[in-house]
């Protein structure tokens, strides 16, 4: 063999190998950096929301207070002062529901009687909600780095590119005042939202059962989450069929929904435990599904029961929970292949026309909602959309001030601005489930990208 020859097989291999492995170790040191960077900004992120909230609590005391007792925070299944009535007669081994004012989950008695006093010592429920608030963000992280927005398994965008990082819209949703007015108000929506967050980033991170625990949990909180069902089935069999082979869908929804079934029957247990009886049955869920409560608040429902005469009243109750829960299976099988965006949409639909709606609602809607950035320059109503929601947002109180404790007004002149509300969120949930469709819809008719779309 000639020796130049034999000096290259000799030598350059190693040289290659060598090679190889400094990139490798390069890549892997920027891999790296590039990590311990995201992490540290995530970290600034999360203190500068704890910090930013626990200043709130400690310089402004009374804000509280004040935000408790807001018709737009607070409802009566989520009021903080009406956990308070429930805490102290359970303390004194009463029943919560004995008064009449508590409806709301029994779980949440032995979790805040752990807690030092909120009056003496309320610092300890204050750490509380900051950290279900950053919980729920980084919940939200892991949803937006999925990418399910905008490529799930049966449907990739070619506009997917166009995103917001998980550290964008986790600062979305932990600085928007929404969600700040709903910590400070200590409403207990924030531990269904960090329920129902956690529901869908294990979706999407391909963990069925622990997703179906967190919505269980979720539902049993609230209850209306256990609509959210059929979608978080299908974005689970997806996640699972992409990953690797599974069973069949029917097998796959049998197993997934016995396992929520049997989380709520356990947690239902636990709550007979605590209470003594079946009594919060009635008490927590009965009074969503009859309205028994008229206090007011920002929905639809309260002003137009409060007009209904009794003989219609069982009529209407239906035909509302009928129109609530039809946009489940409409939206569940028309947009198939994006079942992140049917869980979104409900999220809105429900903020809208759920028994007792509350900013609270609002601010999950809107920590969603930026997922779909691709699709924003498809939307076509954002100005007016924008300023529906920041019109009522500033006359919603000053209404009800008027009505309620200037007394120069009535109940129109709330109602009246929380349908110029609901008209906003009403067109936003319009106009994204438009923008989805228009995007679906120029991926299979690729000729008519930028052209107009017209009813014939």
């Amino acid at each position: 063999m000639h020796d130049g020859t034999l000096l290259r097989l000799v030598i350059i291999p190693p040289l290659l190998a060598s090679q190889l492995v400094f990139v490798h170790f390069v890549h892997g040191d920027q891999a790296m950096d590039a990590h311990r960077v995201t992490l540290g900004r995530t970290a600034g992120l999360f203190i500068g929301a704890a910090v930013l909230r626990l200043a709130l609590f400690t310089i402004f005391p009374g804000l509280p207070d004040l935000l408790t007792g807001r018709v737009e925070v607070s409802t009566p299944v989520t009021s903080f002062k009406r956990l308070q009535e429930g805490l102290f007669l359970y303390n004194h081994n009463v029943s919560p529901y004995d008064g009449g004012v508590y409806h709301q989950s029994p779980l949440f008695l032995p979790l805040f009687s752990l807690l030092p006093s909120s009056t003496t010592l309320p610092i300890f429920t204050y750490l509380l909600y900051i950290a279900v608030d950053l919980l729920s963000a980084n919940a939200l992280i892991k949803i937006a780095e999925s990418g399910e927005a905008g490529s799930s398994r049966l449907f990739t965008s070619p506009r997917r590119e166009k995103r917001w990082s998980g550290y964008i819209l986790a600062a979305v949703f932990l600085f928007n005042p929404f969600t700040i007015a709903t910590c400070l108000g200590r409403s207990t929506s924030v531990f269904t939202t960090a329920a129902i967050l956690h529901a869908i980033a294990k979706a999407v991170q391909g963990a069925p059962i622990s997703a179906m625990i967190a919505l269980s949990f979720a539902s049993y909180l609230a209850m209306y989450p256990l609509l959210l069902l059929p979608p978080l089935l299908i974005l689970c069999y997806d996640r699972q069929t992409a990953n690797k082979a599974t069973k069949s869908a029917l097998a796959f929804t049998a197993k997934h929904f016995l396992v929520v079934a049997g989380v709520l029957g356990a947690l239902f247990q636990m709550s007979y435990l605590v209470t003594g009886s079946w009594e919060f049955l009635s008490s927590t869920y009965g009074i969503q599904l009859t309205l028994s409560d008229l206090t007011p608040n920002i929905g639809l429902w309260w002003y137009f029961f409060v007009e209904m005469f009794d003989s219609f009243r069982s009529f209407f109750l239906a035909v509302f929970w009928l129109h609530l829960s039809c946009y489940v299976g409409g939206l569940s099988i028309r947009i198939r292949r994006q079942p992140l965006v049917v869980i979104t949409l409900l999220l809105g639909i429900f903020t809208i026309f759920k028994p007792y709606p509350s900013i609270a609602d609002v601010s999950l809607f809107f920590g969603l909602v930026p997922l779909y950035r691709h699709v924003f320059p498809l939307m076509r109503y954002t100005f007016l959309i924008a300023g529906l929601i920041m019109y009522a947002s500033c006359l919603g109180p000053a209404f009800y001030h008027l009505w309620v404790y200037a007394g120069s007004g009535n109940a129109n002149f709330f109602y009246a601005v929380t349908l110029v509300w609901n008209l906003g969120l009403s067109l936003m949930v319009c106009d994204l489930t438009f923008a989805v469709l228009r995007d679906e819809w120029e991926v299979d008719r690729p000729e008519m990208v930028g052209k107009d779309i017209r009813q014939i």
